[in-house]
Formats: C-alpha cells, sequence, structure tokens
C-alpha cells in the first residue's frame, strides 16, 4: 500500500507569506507520523493535535507509517499553522475526503485536540499569497485578521469535519467604521508655532524633533498629529494590515483608513523597534508603516538602539538578516521624537532653574547622536504656557484639528499635480530637490549662507530643500521662494542646547 497527496499552505517570512506544498505519504511500515522538511518545534507538536483532531471527528488515523514532507525543504516552517493542511493531506491520501476539491485551497490553521480549526496571525498575508498562487483560502472561521481582496475567494472553517464536504463558509471580515482617538489640536491651548511645525510634518512626511522642559505638552502635541493626517488608501490599508495581521494585533482601525500611532516606550529593545527573533518578527518601526512612530523621552533610549533607526529612516525598510537569509520589512514612517534639554528638564528654562552641570546636559544631548539628528527634519522647542492662557482656555481657542487637516488636504493635492509637473520632492537627492525647487539666485545665496554659518552636511541642505518645499507646497507656490527657506531654515536651528 501506497497512498500519497499533495497539498498547498504557506509559511510567514517577515510580513509575506511564501507557499509550501504538504506531502503525505502512507505506507507499509511501523506506525507513526514523521515530520520533516525543517520544522520547528510548534510543526513537529503538530503530529499529537493531528492525531487527537482526526480521531475527535470520526475519520480514522491510519495505522501506518505516514511521513509528512513540507516542501521547499531548505525553508525553515514555523507556527502552528500547518496542522490544518497536514490533517486534510493525511485524510486525502486516505481518500475519506475529496483531494480534487481540496487542491483547489491554500490551507492554514491550528487544530484543537476536538478538531476545532482555530485561527493564527497573518490571514492578510495568507490571503495575498493565494490569490498570487490562483487558490481560494480556507483558514479559521474565526480569523479576525483578514480583508476582502480582489481576485481570491476567502472561506472559513469551523472543524476538520467541515472537510468532509469542503462546503466552507465565506470568511467574516472587521466593521470598517472605527476612528482616530487622537485628541483636538482646538483642545491644546497656545503652541501655535509647535502646531504648524506638525502641519508641516503632516503635509511632507516629514520628522520633528520636540523639546522642552516636562509639562510642556510635547506628547500632547505629538498624539494629536493622526487627527490632521489623510486617511490611508487602498494600497496603504493592505500594506499596512498585512504588517499587523502577522504581528497578531487588530487591524480594524487600519482597515478603515486611520494611520498607526506607535508609542514606544524607552525600554524597548532592537529587536521589538526594528524587528528580529526567530522567525522574524516585525518590530514598532514596521507597525507604525505609513503612519506615525512617537519616541517619548528620546535621550532615555539606548544609543544602539537608536543608531538603528538611521537605516530605516533613509530607506523606509529594514532588513533583518539571519543565517537562514534576509529579510526584508516595509517601515516608511514620520518619526515624532520628544525630549527634554537635560536631566532634570529645565536647562534654558526661563522659570525654572537648571540643576545640572554642563557636562551632565553635554552626555545627556549626546545620547541621540548627531547622525540621527541630522536625519530629523524639524527641531522645535516647546515652553510651558502661560497659567492664565489655560485657565481662560474655555474662552479662546487657536487652530483646530480640522483647520490643520484642511491645510494639509490643499498642499498634498498641489504637491501631487506638481510632482508631476516639476519633479518629486521626496527624493534625497540634492540635485533631485534643487530641481523641483526652482531657486532663484537670491534663494540660493540665502541657502549657501546658512549652510555655511550652520555647518550644515549634504544631507542637512536636503532635508531643508525638502522642507521647504513642503512649506511652499501649503502656500501653493510653484517656486520655493526665500520666505519658504527661511522657515525651513529656522526648523533647522537647536535653540534648547
Amino acid at each position: 500500500m501506497h497512498l500519497q497527496c499533495v497539498l498547498k499552505t504557506a509559511c510567514i517570512r517577515g510580513v509575506r507569506a511564501v507557499p509550501v506544498e504538504v506531502e503525505v505519504v502512507v505506507s507499509r511500515g511501523l506506525p507513526g507520523m514523521t515530520i520533516v522538511g525543517m520544522p520547528d518545534a510548534a510543526v513537529r507538536e503538530s503530529q499529537e493535535r493531528v492525531r487527537a483532531a482526526i480521531r475527535a471527528c470520526g475519520f480514522t488515523m491510519p495505522a501506518d507509517k505516514v511521513v509528512v514532507n513540507l516542501a521547499p525543504s531548505s525553508l525553515r516552517k514555523a507556527g502552528s499553522g500547518f496542522d490544518l493542511p497536514i490533517a486534510a493531506a493525511i485524510l486525502a491520501a486516505t481518500g475519506q475526503v475529496d483531494a480534487a476539491k481540496l487542491r483547489e485551497y491554500l490551507l492554514v490553521g491550528e487544530l484543537s485536540l476536538e478538531g476545532k480549526v482555530r485561527p493564527v496571525p497573518g490571514t492578510l498575508s495568507y490571503a495575498c499569497c493565494a490569490r498570487e498562487q490562483g487558490l481560494r483560502l480556507a483558514v479559521s472561521y474565526d480569523a479576525a485578521d483578514g480583508a476582502p481582496l480582489s481576485d481570491v475567494e476567502q472561506r472559513g472553517v469551523r472543524a476538520l469535519g467541515d472537510l468532509r464536504r469542503c462546503d466552507f463558509a465565506p470568511l467574516r471580515f472587521p466593521a470598517q467604521d472605527a476612528r482616530s482617538d487622537a485628541p483636538d489640536f482646538g483642545a491644546i491651548y497656545g503652541h501655535e508655532a509647535a502646531k504648524r511645525a506638525l502641519q508641516i510634518v503632516a503635509a511632507g512626511d516629514h520628522g520633528i524633533l520636540l523639546t522642552g522642559p516636562p509639562g510642556s505638552g510635547k506628547s500632547m502635541l505629538a498624539s494629536a498629529l493622526p487627527s490632521i493626517l489623510p486617511p490611508l488608501d487602498e494600497e496603504e490599508r493592505i500594506e499596512s494590515a498585512r504588517v499587523h495581521s502577522v504581528a497578531g494585533e487588530s487591524v480594524e482601525g487600519i482597515l478603515s483608513g486611520v494611520r498607526p500611532f506607535r508609542k514606544v516606550h524607552h525600554s524597548t529593545s532592537m529587536a521589538g523597534l526594528v524587528g528580529g527573533g526567530s522567525p522574524v518578527r516585525p518590530g514598532e518601526i514596521s507597525l507604525a508603516h505609513n503612519g506615525v512612530l512617537f519616541l517619548d523621552e528620546l535621550p532615555e533610549f539606548s544609543p544602539a538602539v537608536l543608531q538603528a533607526l538611521r537605516q530605516p529612516m533613509e530607506q523606509g525598510r529594514v532588513v533583518v538578516t539571519r543565517a537562514d537569509g534576509s529579510v526584508e520589512l516595509p517601515s516608511r514612517f514620520m518619526l515624532v521624537a520628544a525630549a527634554n534639554p537635560c536631566p532634570c528638564g529645565h536647562y534654558g528654562d526661563p522659570d525654572i532653574a537648571c540643576r545640572c552641570t554642563d557636562l551632565q546636559v553635554a552626555r545627556y544631548q549626546g545620547r541621540v547622536g548627531g547622525p540621527l539628528l541630522d536625519r530629523i527634519d524639524l527641531h522645535v522647542d516647546v515652553w510651558r504656557c502661560d497659567p492664565a492662557s489655560i485657565i481662560e482656555g474655555a474662552h479662546r481657542t487657536g487652530a483646530t484639528s480640522e483647520e490643520l487637516r484642511a491645510g494639509v488636504r490643499e498642499a498634498r493635492e498641489f504637491a501631487s499635480w506638481r510632482r508631476d509637473a516639476l519633479g518629486d520632492a521626496r527624493s534625497r537627492k540634492t540635485d533631485d530637490l534643487l530641481r523641483c525647487c526652482r531657486l532663484d539666485e537670491r534663494s540660493k545665496s540665502l541657502l549657501e549662507a546658512a549652510a555655511r554659518s550652520m555647518n550644515m552636511s549634504g544631507r542637512g541642505i536636503a532635508r531643508v530643500l525638502s522642507v521647504a518645499r513642503t512649506v511652499a507646497d501649503m502656500a501653493q507656490s510653484r517656486d520655493v521662494g526665500e520666505e519658504h527657506l527661511v522657515e525651513a531654515v529656522g526648523f533647522r536651528v537647536r535653540r534648547g542646547s
């Protein structure tokens, strides 16, 4: 007796699902099951779950030698999502279910000992893989991290017994009606200069560092940024939702168009921030893809962890290398950082004297590192508001999120037209930026003088040009003028240091 069946499944690698074939051979020999193909501990443990689930659902476990091969053998297999395809392949090989129908599906799911199919992270990535393979997707009916995709049929399996008829119910998807819970800028009194800076950040996808004493409103300002960001478009929703799906986090808000906002604690490890582990798991910078990464108390982070941000900020992706290969993770985010100017927080404070020595201040500010600071486009000092403006704030309001959001929308619409007509200012190349900024001789002289006086690097000059182009877009100006350059240069000055 020699019975064989081959079914399709997939394995998560980074944020992508890589196709895997489950090959099962049932032949004469000592009873038992062997799984080969570089399985990890969770895959090897599936033997007992599969046996118990098959018997619990009224099927017969073959009393012969069962060999399961997960191909390609060079790819390390991890996770419990192989339970369902392994059980299905065994049942199909022994003729207990229809193999022809199951070959139409990409099967993923964990089995309980009673035969119920449990969800595993990465449903959206599995759906993308099924679409690429021209297959239908079959996962747990309770999966809550999927999304409707064109050209792929997604079905839910409640229990292993459903394989008898292969009549799976359509998969349910999360409701797409979530809204951002970010505070409104109108509730933040004063700080009009910081609001203007954050509007520029939102309009041009820039990075910003807010520096000021404790209680000055840095965290509140940063938390309000998502309230003026445009919603995710369809492609961005799928990109961001895939990352959150693989990480086992909710995708409801992402699929509703709400941009991710990740507030990271300073105790976070390098793997937690940029991604890592075995298998490789997305870090916070990938979970912030197409959204905002907020690092509060920036100097409190490990310097090594902060320096790991440099390459992702430049390239919009991070590559994690392991012995079995490299994994690429998306990481295009807006960096918003907040920092105290010194350990006690009052360096430069006009009202409270600083208790730190010059050496302590220099060490504290040096923890962030010049290369990272050079990559942050805007540097803004945030000071405490006058108590009277807070107490009487109910009678006075500054710029609201609705007003700022309208300016962001108009700037992005103008920038979209301008890219087609004049070039893309999102390029990191100075020549490309100069071409789309269209500086006149006076503006070039101004930029050169500022660069010399502030000892700007080539990257710093490019950052100034990029911010100036965004400021010009907000004014709906084809050319970058002196007033736009002056404002952009002003955001490179670190007054609190």
